[in-house]
Formats: structure tokens, C-alpha cells, sequence
């Protein structure tokens, strides 16, 4: 039985040994050539990339590849790996699939329901009428759409593994609603980000499709070679405005790249927690500084300066202090604070504000807030 993992990729990247894995060049058609195979051949969409994203690829396997018993889909930079972050290899596929259907992405539990979320970052028009095209042409799948898509969770980045026929099968399904979709769209006047619709929806149908099949899904751990580009740079831009000790203009800087790239704050990009953690760092000094006049940047700022250390080290501190605070509180939802954690509290002095902000994080009930939040201030200098 062999097995085929096409890496989707648009620029030139490092490999993996494992021959099982094959660079595919998505978006070809009319970009550089980089030496891989491209998705502008026989039967294709490539011209449409800007548009479907890694689709174009997923696309191009359908219509071309007819050599391999099970194929899959993963990026340059993300791959399936075991638990402890060894890429998957083909001994591995064989494995899961004698017992499993589908290989895919661990399911994302979002905070708020995939509709709202949706309408929050994108034109939700797409997606109702994406719901709309189902209802009319696989009537049998509407009915989970619509419970699916108000409900909190959805598949990640188009990863999947499986048999070719499962794999046609799926692909000639999505395919044939994203056609009558374009037909009631238009997304060519959205910025470069946004146009990715069809990209961007069919994570979510991937869950909707699986579970009307009712497959047998092996939700797989997803680990990034490199982090993105695009999360380094807010990560070093971030640091820069902390190490001046300007909340106002990190802030204003994280809201403005937020519009623009939602996305940057998901599991799959925000691979270290270090982003959503600097939105921590940022509500939590705001309001330290608005009631003691100081906040704990501050004071990393103030002890720093004197070693004349860089914004590297600052930024480091910081996440440090948020990622211990974080494990404190977590600790305390399930037993009493450890002797280290109280020790923490006492040596950081750290605020009331930055444990309740903490807390908030990770307990929505009010009642287990309270306990947990006055467990915590007990200890606090």
C-alpha cells in the first residue's frame, strides 16, 4: 500500500527527508518556479489561488494522481506528527488507517460558535450562502451544516489523510458547492487576506462532511517546522513597543494587524501562546497603571535598563511572568496552590488585576472565578 503526503507550498522551503512527503507549488500559474511540482497541470483551478488557497492543490490531486492507495494534504511549515512532535512517516498512515478513516487536524474548540466567529472576521453572506447552496443540493448534509456551524469547534488548515477514493469522494463533493457558490459570490474586491473564502470555509465542511459520513476520524497532532512569518514579525514588533513601555501603541498596532489577519491569534499560527499572551500583557499593564500608577512592564523595564539589556530580553520576561501566572491559576482550578506558585505570587508581586485577568482566561463560571481568584489573592503582599 503506498502512501503520498503532498506539502503544499508557494515558496522554497527545506524538505523533509521522508520520500512520502512530495512539494506541490500551489497557486503556479503564473509565479516563479521553484522546482516543484506545480498545480498547473492537466486538469486544474490554479488561476483561482487567491481565492481557494491550498484548495488548488487539493484540487489537482483529485483530478491527477492516480498512483497512490492513500494520499494527504499538509503545508510546508505544518505536518502531522506524534505527541511528541516526530513528523509522521508512512509505517505511521499505514498504522492509523488499518483503524481509522481520516487523518485530519485535532478539532479547534473556538470560544464563541463558528457562525459568529465567521461573521465577526468575514462576510458572513459567504457562509449563509455556502449553508444556502448545501441545502439545495445535498439536502442530506444541511441539517449538521447548520447545527455544526452554531455550534464551537471546526477543523484546521485543509490536513487530511485518507484513502484516494474517500479522499475523490470528498473532494468531488466540495468542489461541486464551492462551483455553485462562485456563481453567488463575489469576493474580488476583499484585501489578499479575506478573498481566501473557499479556503477559509471548507476547513469548517471538512467537520460537516466526516461527521454525515459518520467516518471513523483520527484527529491528529499538527507541529510547525518554522513559525510564520507573519507571527515573528507582530512578535518583534510587539517586543519593540514594550521595551518603550508604550502600551497605547502596541495596542493600536495589535488591533490594526487583528483586522487585517485574524487568523494570527489561531492554534495553528500563534504556535507559542506568545501572541495571545502580549494581549494580556497589554490589558493587564493598562489597567495596573490606571489604578497603582505602575505595572509589572515597568518594573521589568526598570530592572532591565540597568543591565542595558535588549528588547529580547524584556519581551522575555514578560512572557515568562504571564505563562507562570497562567500555570498558577490553572494549578489552583484543580488543587491548592503549590509552594512554588505562592512563592511566585509573593517574589513577582503580582496584582489582583493580573489574577482575576488571568483567571478570566480560562473559567467562565462566576462562582469557581470567585474561589479561584480569592484563593490566589490570599497570598498576595
Amino acid at each position: 500500500m503506498s502512501v503520498t503526503i503532498f506539502t503544499m507550498t508557494h515558496k522554497k522551503f527545506k524538505t523533509p527527508e521522508d520520500s512520502i512527503y512530495m512539494p506541490l507549488h500551489v497557486g503556479r500559474a503564473g509565479a516563479q518556479d521553484y522546482g516543484y511540482a506545480g498545480d498547473n497541470t492537466g486538469d486544474n483551478i490554479s488561476d483561482k489561488n487567491c481565492y481557494y488557497g491550498e484548495l488548488t492543490g487539493v484540487y489537482w490531486v483529485w483530478k491527477n494522481i492516480r498512483t497512490s492507495d492513500y494520499v494527504g494534504i499538509c503545508h510546508y511549515r505544518r505536518y502531522f506528527c506524534t505527541e511528541e512532535g516526530r513528523i509522521l512517516n508512512e509505517e505511521d498512515y499505514l498504522s492509523i488507517l488499518k483503524d481509522y478513516d481520516i487523518i485530519t487536524s485535532k478539532k479547534l474548540k473556538l470560544n464563541f460558535s463558528y457562525f459568529d466567529g465567521y461573521a465577526s472576521d468575514y462576510n458572513i453572506f459567504d457562509l449563509v450562502t455556502t449553508g444556502e447552496v448545501i441545502r439545495q443540493m445535498y439536502p442530506a448534509y444541511y441539517d449538521t451544516f447548520e447545527r455544526l456551524v452554531h455550534d464551537r469547534g471546526t477543523y484546521f488548515g485543509n490536513m487530511m489523510v485518507s484513502s484516494k477514493e474517500l479522499y475523490d469522494e470528498y473532494a468531488e463533493w466540495l468542489f461541486a458547492i464551492f462551483a455553485e457558490v462562485e456563481k453567488r459570490i463575489d469576493p474580488s474586491g476583499y484585501d489578499d487576506y479575506h478573498k481566501r473564502v473557499y479556503g477559509f470555509i471548507s476547513e469548517f465542511l471538512l467537520l460537516v462532511w466526516a461527521e454525515v459520513k459518520g467516518l471513523k476520524v483520527y484527529e491528529c497532532k499538527v507541529g510547525m517546522t518554522t513559525e510564520k512569518y507573519e507571527t515573528k514579525q507582530m512578535k518583534e514588533r510587539l517586543a519593540d513597543y514594550f521595551a518603550q513601555g508604550d502600551l497605547a501603541g502596541a495596542k493600536e498596532y495589535f488591533l490594526s494587524v487583528l483586522e487585517k489577519r485574524p487568523d494570527v491569534l489561531m492554534e495553528a499560527s500563534d504556535i507559542t501562546g506568545e501572541l495571545k499572551m502580549s494581549m494580556q500583557v497589554i490589558a493587564v499593564c493598562e489597567l495596573e497603571r490606571q489604578t497603582y500608577g505602575e505595572s509589572v512592564l515597568d518594573r521589568i523595564r526598570e530592572k532591565h535598563q540597568k543591565e542595558t539589556a535588549d528588547r529580547e530580553k524584556i519581551f522575555a520576561e514578560l512572557m515568562h511572568y504571564f505563562g507562570r501566572l497562567n500555570e498558577t491559576v490553572n494549578d489552583c482550578k484543580v488543587k491548592q496552590p503549590s509552594e512554588s506558585d505562592i512563592q511566585f505570587l509573593k517574589r513577582e508581586k503580582v496584582s489582583g488585576i493580573a489574577i482575576e485577568a488571568s483567571a478570566r482566561l480560562f473559567i467562565t463560571e462566576e462562582k469557581e472565578l470567585a474561589e479561584v481568584t480569592g484563593c490566589l489573592m490570599k497570598y498576595l503582599i
